[in-house]
Parts: C-alpha cells; structure tokens; sequence
C-alpha cells in the first residue's frame, strides 16, 4: 500500500463519484477504478458499494476512509514541517488542542505567546487527548490541551486549570425552575453523551463522575461533536455536562445550570513530552505559571 492509494480512496470516500474523484486527482477513471479495486484486494475488504446508487461506502470503507483522512492530514503536517526546518524558517511550536479548550484558558495563552515570541511560528491542530499522546510522541507536536490524564512514562501532564461542570439544557426546560442541578436529576433525563469516538475521551469522564455518585445514566444518546451536543440540546432532544467555560458559546436557546454537587469537573491537563527541554516549551510553561498565579 501507497500513499497515493490512501489519496486516491480519500479522495473517492469524499465524492462518492469515479469521475469527480478522478477529476480532482487529474488521472483517468479507469487507472482509478483499477488502484480501488487493488486496495481492497489488499485489504481484503470490500470498501465501495457499487451496487448502491449512488456509489455508498460499506462499514469497512467508511472506518477505512477516516483513517486515510487521519494519516494524511499528520503526513502533510510532517511535510510542512520538514519543508520549514530545511528552509531555515523560522522556529516552530506545535500545539494540539481539544476543541473545548478554546473556551477557556487557551486563547490567552496562545495570544501571549505569540506576542512575546514572534520569531516563534505557533502550529495549531484540533486532536483528541489521545490523538495527542501519538502526536508528542512521534514529534508532530510539541504540547498538548487536553481533558483526559494520560498514563505514559513518555509524557508529563499537568493539570493547568480545574473546570467546573454545569448542565446545558433547552431553553423551556422544566428543570430550570431549579437555580443548581443534582446529578441524579439530569441521569435522569435522556442524556447526550460526547465524544462518541474515538475512546477512551470526554465522555467517559463524564460517565465516572456519575459512577462516582453512585448513578447511572438511563437514556443515552452517542454524538461525536460538542456542538452537535449543544444543538440536540437547544432541540430539546435531551441534556448534557459540559465544562463551565462553554458559557461563553451564548445561544438563546440554551440554558446553563451549575450543579449541586461541588466536586463535579473536569481539568484542563498540559501534555508535554517527558525529555522535552526546548527554551520555547518552558518559556510557553513560564507564562502558563504567570497566568495561573494571576487568576
């Protein structure tokens, strides 16, 4: 397997058309059909269905195809990447993030630091923690924002910032009659439980706080994205935890309630790797200190 098959089926998973995916790929339909039909010989699954109209992918492509998007998207980081070094560019930090971070602390940090270090150029990508963990480890990126510990002697965490958990719920809920929310309230209702992959993530945070108290959630319902979740929610579809921060996202069609329970939260974590001494990083660790020293 090459890299080009991974385009070539990216590219045909994205259109669902031969013709338009060859079209973007500027080859011939026929080479393309045949480069397909040796991935899957080679994977020995089947990933088009070519019976369906229009053109579907099975379950193995649509798994397959979000790996292709994966492993290119870190290729050609890792080609900028060298493109930047060998040109003697100027120097780099990369920053993975999981998307809920962006609602707190992290702004700031990023800002800072680029003020500060402007000879320095700040690469962003959204990652899962666990994403972030192969990310550090492989050189991809230097520091990590995410919600989950991760336990490898490689890396270091640091809990940078303890968030509060509070319930986002429909505007017309009846349970806004009621200033803080016990979790037994919310396990109550259908619940919207997010990520839904890749795991181990957020959601399972979410689902020990509730073991913790000794619940259990009755109706979930699986989303991959925050956003998704917090739209469910202004539909009335169900309700949902997220961190305190996410306040700031001000819809008028949902409604924030803090929690009776004070030891609900879930940390904002640093993930760096653990023989990582760079001057950038610990000058990114100095004015993290300074911030937290100030709030």
């Amino acid at each position: 397997m090459e890299i080009r098959h991974l385009r070539y089926f990216e590219a045909l998973g994205n259109t669902l058309n031969f013709t338009r995916a060859a079209e973007q790929l500027h080859i011939a339909q026929p080479p393309l059909s045949r480069q397909i039909r040796q991935l899957e010989e080679e994977l020995g699954a089947t990933l088009i269905d070519r019976n369906a109209r229009p053109l579907a992918l099975t379950k193995a492509g649509t798994f397959f195809l979000e790996q292709c998007s994966q492993l290119l998207s870190r290729i050609n980081e890792a080609q900028e990447a060298t493109r930047r070094i060998s040109q003697g560019q100027r120097r780099w930090l990369g920053i993975g993030f999981v998307p809920s971070a962006l609602y707190g602390v992290l702004p700031e940090i990023i800002r800072q630091y680029r003020l500060a270090n402007q000879e320095v150029e700040v690469v962003l990508s959204e990652m899962t923690s666990i994403q972030q963990a192969e990310a550090l480890k492989a050189g991809r990126i230097d520091v990590g924002f995410g919600r989950l510990p991760l336990d490898d002697p490689q890396l270091h965490c640091e809990v940078i910032v303890e968030e509060p958990l509070v319930a986002a719920l429909s505007a017309r809920h009846p349970l806004l009659k009621f200033k803080r929310l016990r979790l037994s309230q919310l396990a109550a209702e259908p619940f919207i439980l997010y990520p839904a992959r890749p795991r181990p993530s957020y959601a399972d945070h979410v689902l020990q706080q509730f073991r913790t108290h000794d619940l259990s959630l009755g109706s979930v319902i699986d989303v991959n994205e925050m956003q998704t979740a917090i739209g469910l929610v202004a539909a009335g579809v169900g309700v949902t935890l997220v961190p305190s921060s996410v306040q700031r996202l001000q819809r008028d069609d949902v409604v924030y309630r803090g929690l009776v329970e004070k030891d609900v939260s879930s940390p904002v974590i640093m993930n760096v790797r653990a023989d990582n001494d760079s001057t950038d990083l610990l000058q990114l660790r100095k004015l993290i200190e300074g911030l937290r020293q100030k709030s």
